[in-house]
């Protein structure tokens, strides 16, 4: 049973009430991430997300950390371009006490000492993550592939601009964002729904709201090529991006998409598997959608033997000029509807796993789905659907990065 109400000060409450469920999932989710920043704070939304657990007025630290031990939560908090989380999953019975702690974690110190302690971590983070493959080509790609959109920015930030941040700016984006008009209070599985409102009002009706907007624009496509050369790396690392479906166009389009990408390049049975990794080509290699609220994107990810990368990617391009030429066949689409079927069914099992999904669809656009409509909506891709995506966006003119030790490309 799917419940909603908004309480007076815009804070709005949504859950999947599952008297079945042995668990209970919660998270505040906050319609705000590297989009929404400027370039000059750009990663201040992740930086935030940390420091949210430093201590509020009522509790230190030490209080946040040892209360989530004693609720034995799987507990965390994660930034993207587009929302910030913050969750746990529990026993059904610490509902009220998980409320408590997650909604007074919501309403921060942000003292400047523990922002400046936190302030090495995330550098620390950041140049972490510049030695892990693919070495910040993703970024790199980000950055060069939505140009001007805001999308464009990275939710780690640069080294540069966590450097140059202040605490007041930290502050000035917390109450800027973080308005309860511009937040949703979610939960799944065995919910008691009346007391998640009645102690959602006690510890978050007093949250003084204001407006809030983010800037809807379609993204413009970039294509082009860039190098990266990269002595100490062994392998060659590709990504490509291409235009694709976003988070508000028809279910039609964003489902057939999502089943295009499982065809070419799912890890097991799709197009690249059976052209590159099954025979050995390429250590890893993938297609994958992703949506924003307003744009989408397809993307390819491919990591071979240097030596091998000029070959693989000709079989990439063959796969996508065959498959935009010819279209899927019908038996790519059945094996594939039952693929994602079977995965989804699995999956939304989980009390966890539904509090994102619908958790996230209703945040960006106000839409709540059973798991019975999104099955249906996957049984109802047709060939024609699919044809419909790869007209609207062809697989042509990406924009593709290649980090890796080659220093030339040809």
């Amino acid at each position: 049973m799917f419940r909603q109400t908004t309480l007076d000060n815009g804070l709005e409450i949504i859950a999947e009430c599952n008297d079945n469920a042995w668990s209970l999932a919660t998270g505040f989710f906050v319609k705000t991430g590297a989009r929404d920043e400027s370039d000059d704070m750009a990663g201040v939304s992740h930086f935030l997300e940390h420091a949210m657990f430093k201590g509020t007025p009522t509790r230190s630290a030490a209080d946040v950390n040892r209360e989530l031990d004693e609720l034995g939560a799987y507990a965390n908090a994660y930034t993207t371009e587009e929302t910030t989380c913050y969750y746990a999953v529990l026993l059904p019975e610490l509902q009220d006490r998980a409320i408590d702690l997650l909604g007074d974690i919501l309403r921060p110190s942000l003292r400047r000492d523990d922002f400046e302690t936190e302030k090495q971590v995330i550098l620390e983070e950041i140049k972490m993550y510049e030695d892990l493959p693919p070495f910040g080509a993703d970024e790199k790609l980000r950055e060069l592939f939505f140009g001007n959109h805001p999308l464009r920015r990275s939710v780690l930030g640069t080294c540069e601009s966590i450097e140059q941040l202040t605490v007041e700016q930290m502050r000035g984006y917390f109450e800027r964002h973080y308005s309860p008009n511009n937040i949703v209070l979610a939960a799944a599985g065995h919910v008691d729904f009346n007391a998640l409102v009645r102690k959602a009002g006690q510890q978050c009706g007093h949250w003084l709201p204001h407006p809030v907007e983010r800037k809807r624009c379609r993204l413009k496509t970039e294509s082009g090529f860039h190098l990266m050369p990269r002595d100490s790396t062994a392998q060659q690392y590709v990504m490509q991006m291409f235009n694709g479906v976003g988070g508000d166009e028809s279910n039609s389009e964003r489902y057939a998409a999502f089943l295009l990408a499982h065809i070419i390049g799912d890890e097991v049975g799709s197009r690249m598997y059976w052209d590159l990794l099954d025979p050995g080509l390429a250590d890893s290699c993938g297609f994958s959608m992703v949506e924003y609220s307003d744009t989408g994107v397809f993307m390819t990810s491919l990591s071979c033997a240097p030596e091998m990368v000029q070959e693989n990617m000709r079989r990439i391009d063959a796969i996508y000029t065959g498959i935009q030429s010819h279209g899927v066949t019908e038996e790519e689409l059945v094996r594939n509807r039952t693929k994602v079927l079977s995965r989804s069914v699995l999956a939304n099992e989980i009390p966890g796993n539904r509090l994102f999904s619908f958790g996230n669809e209703w945040l960006q656009d106000r839409k709540y789905y059973t798991i019975h409509e999104e099955l249906d909506f996957v049984r109802s891709v047709t060939l024609d659907d699919i044809n419909g995506v790869l007209e609207k966006y062809p697989l042509e003119s990406p924009y593709t990065i290649t980090v890796g030790p080659l220093e030339t490309w040809t």
